[in-house]
């Protein structure tokens, strides 16, 4: 057995005894038991949310108790009359519309907005101008509500002159269905031609082969004749043929004489003339660039029609701030203003899809519409969700678009709730009970997608 080595000899000083922690100047805040005041950490927090919490309750508390203490009053704001407000608010037929029309906004601009936000995003991804692209989409959100309203009621114009969608529609409308040239033309006095159905204009009498026929009109502004129009001729005699002129029985300046071609009067090019014999049209024939047109043997003995195609008003396009269509124009500016804020947003969240899911996914075999609809949406479902919760809280206090862009006639068409409440509080017959209520309504609307917002946030954080 081995005996137990001997502990080393210590030749050096012993060691120093340890310091004691020092101890807390007085005041301080120590560890929580070790005698440190627990609640200072609140106090501090409290002191920097008070300001907020002040003006929290200026601004938005006060104001929406207030709101639903005078929406119990009538419109004085002296008579108590409880919920009577509110039961106004489900009778007047203006405020029922309203409601519709915010119904509307919150299905249709939102989705829309959302869905083209989710295109562009994706589409642009993989191109070089995408970012080019995404900037022209996104530039109308530096325009305020008002400017993009003044600019749509321009855009809206019913004239085609002035209206770009009208120009627009009314040159696609032209392509393949030609307007008249003649419109307003109709015959005068003592003229050979007297009205017939459909608007067409017909001769008083059967005309004849070798005797030139005169169908004078009127009513056509000189400028408003088709380009290349001449001043109109006098059709010579053809054997076995009917011949005649149709033209601007009209001298600028005054003079002339009643159903003859005069010097200075123009033919109406392009016009069409029908020959027709027991209501059925037997020959026909344009006029030419002076007015004249010739006729084969079989128009001898019939009546010739100035068809009412040849007096077809001009088409005018849609009237896109008519009654019917406002809503949906109004919608369309606004989707045009905030397209650009849902693409942006979208194409945030895209860039944070892992690209190996996507590229696995077309390894295996599925198209780029099944990776789209069953990897990209529902990965991108989170980011969808706040962009169109977004939206809905922001279209439901829509104002100043419907309120620049619907004419006054058609308002009460385009009204929205946002719109009503200005109208019923600060109109020339304001009833500040009655919005005060609608204000309260209002509110009710959006607290339950706020909820929904604030829950799905908490999730996101639990995450």
């Amino acid at each position: 057995e081995h005996a137990p080595a001997p502990p080393p000899l210590h030749t050096g000083p012993p060691p120093a005894p340890p310091r004691p922690a020092p101890a807390p100047p007085p005041g301080a805040a120590g560890p929580p038991g070790l005698g440190a005041p627990a609640g200072r950490p609140r106090l501090v927090a409290a002191a920097f949310l008070l300001p907020a919490l002040v003006l929290l309750g200026a601004l938005v508390v006060q104001p929406i108790g207030y709101s639903l203490y005078r929406s119990l009053f009538d419109r004085s704001g002296d008579v108590f009359v409880g919920a009577a407000n509110y039961g106004e608010i489900v009778r007047d037929p203006t405020i029922r519309t309203a409601l519709g029309n915010t119904a509307l906004w919150v299905v249709l601009a939102p989705t829309t907005a959302t869905a083209l936000g989710l295109i562009f995003a994706v589409l642009t991804e993989r191109v070089r101008w995408g970012t080019a692209f995404k900037l022209l989409v996104f530039m109308p959100m530096a325009i305020s509500m008002l400017a993009a309203g003044i600019i749509f009621r321009l855009v809206y114009d019913h004239d085609p002159q002035r209206g770009v969608a009208n120009a627009v529609w009314v040159g696609v409308h032209d392509t393949f269905a030609e307007s008249s040239a003649f419109p307003k033309a109709r015959p005068g006095r003592d003229s050979p031609l007297e009205p017939a159905e459909g608007g067409a204009f017909v001769t008083r009498t059967a005309v004849r082969a070798g005797v030139p026929v005169l169908l004078p009109l009127v009513g056509v502004a000189p400028e408003d004749l088709p380009a290349g129009t001449r001043t109109a001729g006098v059709a010579a005699a053809e054997p076995g043929k009917v011949t005649g002129t149709v033209w601007q029985d009209f001298t600028r300046g005054g003079g002339g004489r009643t159903n003859a071609v005069d010097a200075t009067e123009q033919g109406f090019s392009g016009m069409r003339v029908e020959a027709v014999r027991d209501g059925r049209v037997v020959a026909s024939a344009t006029a030419r660039a002076d007015g004249t047109f010739s006729l084969p043997a079989a128009a001898d003995g019939a009546r010739l029609r100035l068809p009412g195609a040849n007096f077809r008003a001009a088409y005018a396009g849609v009237e896109w701030l008519g009654p019917t269509l406002v809503t949906p124009a109004v919608i369309g500016a606004y989707v045009w203003m905030w397209a650009g804020f849902a693409m942006v947003l979208i194409g945030a969240g895209l860039a944070a899809v892992p690209r190996e899911l996507l590229e696995a996914a077309r390894v295996d075999g599925a198209g780029e519409w099944q990776v789209f609809r069953r990897i990209t949406v529902p990965l991108l479902a989170p980011v969808l969700s706040v962009v169109l919760v977004t939206l809905v809280i922001n279209v439901m206090k829509i104002f100043d678009l419907v309120f620049v862009i619907a004419p006054g006639a058609v308002q009460d068409d385009a009204n929205v709730l946002a719109l009503q409440l200005y109208r019923t509080s600060f109109g020339t017959d304001a009833d500040q009970g009655l919005g005060s209520a609608i204000a309260v309504l209002l509110l009710v609307l959006v607290v339950p997608v706020m909820l929904v917002n604030i829950r799905r946030l908490r999730k996101e954080g639990d995450r």
